[in-house]
């Protein structure tokens, strides 16, 4: 059903996602999803009549900034904006929200989003417009066709949810079960994505290499074999996937890393901690050895390959020993970036009420220790790249004249003075300097791919 925002073309929206990858593929759905109503995208700068927060609940501060947001949307003449709430802070707090936040018109969890033009038409009517389902239907069906957009890059969901249940985690609670979307479905939607004029895709998923289905032969394949189908597309010329589990890094996967050209040289993969004493407590099922065993295979099919990690400092009962143990595995894996946080407490998970919270100092202590090490790998890494030759797929425009940004195979932010060149060419290119998180290039030809 139609909802009675499509008869007023004039109305405008904003979409503002938090946290993951996933949460922008969702708000960029949602977007679409507004506009196939008759919404328009709000000028920016301009108030919006409708504004989308679209929330994380992975780490406290980015729940509470949710409600930061809520009180900056009023107006100076004392109006405010339709307000809905979307994401995990939608699932996870449904209630709170309503308590705290009595402006917010319409709260919706992840797995309900579809159904958002109806519940704005039922906050219209007055109503306070709740949706927290998680329903056996996939929203993906009943959302509007791709279609490509102004960037040459886009993230395609191939898997939501989570069935492991890390003792830190809300993800199995807010997102629901492990479900991989039918072969057909992602085929259909990269295709329409190229032909719109992207020209690398990242697959995304809570544990993106669970993903398993059958292809149009009837035969079961996981996330390689999808992987390798897309890769026959004409066209698309990057393929990158996010975030993965140590327990899915299949054979079939790391094998494609060596054997497939448009599958890029980086991988995510977090270890989350140094130490197998935290690993079980943790409940995250690898061990430090099966974890550098995965890296060691994957080097040895793609020798070139950039290593990105996740990790937690601070977790209840973490020790000074086990704190050391992660410095080590940094140090034995030698990433090219990766990602680390204080342990924060969610509500709800097992690791919220369990002995041994670590003293917030420490916890400073601790990551401010790691996030050095794991700085200096990542400038070493973009400094041991100054000199090479290779590719680069240009984004976005840089800061000064003629200067474009685009992404290194190494997933490096790399800036090269491209006059003539503009946001979707393909330039060879030669790395030229480093920094810390980004690298200058200078373009070898005016002729594009």
């Amino acid at each position: 059903m139609k909802s009675d925002s499509s008869q007023n073309p004039a109305k405008t929206f904003h979409v503002k996602s938090f946290g993951c990858q996933m949460n922008v593929y969702d708000g960029e759905r949602m977007a679409e999803m507004l506009g196939a109503e008759g919404y328009v995208a709000a000028a920016e700068g301009a108030d919006a009549d409708l504004v989308v927060l679209n929330t994380c609940h992975i780490r406290e501060k980015a729940a509470e900034k949710v409600y930061s947001d809520i009180g900056r949307l009023k107006r100076a003449d004392g109006s405010r904006p339709t307000i809905a709430v979307a994401g995990c802070v939608a699932q996870a707090e449904g209630a709170e929200i309503a308590r705290r936040a009595p402006s917010v018109d319409v709260v919706v969890g992840p797995q309900a989003y579809h159904r958002l033009p109806d519940l704005i038409a039922r906050a219209a009517r007055g109503e306070k417009a709740v949706d927290l389902d998680m329903p056996a239907d996939s929203k993906f069906g009943a959302l509007p066709a791709r279609a490509g957009g102004q960037r040459p890059t886009a993230f395609l969901t191939v898997q939501e949810g989570c069935d492991k249940f890390c003792t830190y985690c809300v993800v199995p609670y807010t997102r629901g079960a492990e479900i991989s979307r039918p072969f057909a479905d992602l085929i259909a939607e990269a295709r329409a994505l190229v032909a719109g004029g992207v020209r690398e895709i990242t697959l995304l998923g809570q544990n993106v290499n669970a993903w398993d289905g059958q292809d149009d032969k009837g035969r079961a394949i996981g996330l390689d074999g999808l992987i390798r189908t897309l890769a026959k597309e004409d066209g698309l010329e990057r393929i990158r996937y996010t975030t993965s589990h140590p327990n899915d890094m299949t054979e079939g996967l790391i094998a494609a890393h060596g054997e497939v050209e448009k599958l890029m040289p980086f991988l995510h993969l977090p270890v989350q901690a140094g130490s197998d004493r935290i690993l079980a407590a943790m409940n995250r099922s690898h061990s430090i050895d099966s974890y550098l065993g995965i890296i060691e295979r994957v080097r040895t099919v793609r020798p070139d390959i950039a290593i990105s990690g996740d990790f937690i400092v601070g977790f209840p009962g973490e020790s000074d020993a086990d704190f050391e143990a992660t410095l080590a595995i940094v140090r034995a894996t030698n990433y090219a970036m990766a990602y680390s946080f204080k342990y924060s407490r969610r509500p709800g998970t097992p690791a919220a009420t369990m002995a041994g919270q670590i003293d917030e100092a420490v916890l400073n202590d601790r990551l401010q220790r790691l996030q050095a090490l794991l700085n200096e790998q990542q400038r070493a890494f973009n400094e041991a790249t100054v000199g090479r030759t290779t590719r680069l797929l240009l984004e976005r425009k840089g800061k000064l004249e003629g200067q474009l940004i685009g992404k290194s195979p190494w997933l490096q932010s790399v800036h090269v003075i491209a006059p003539g060149l503009k946001i979707g060419d393909m330039v060879d290119v030669r790395i030229t300097s480093a920094g810390a998180n980004s690298v200058g290039a200078e373009a070898l030809t005016e002729e594009v791919a």
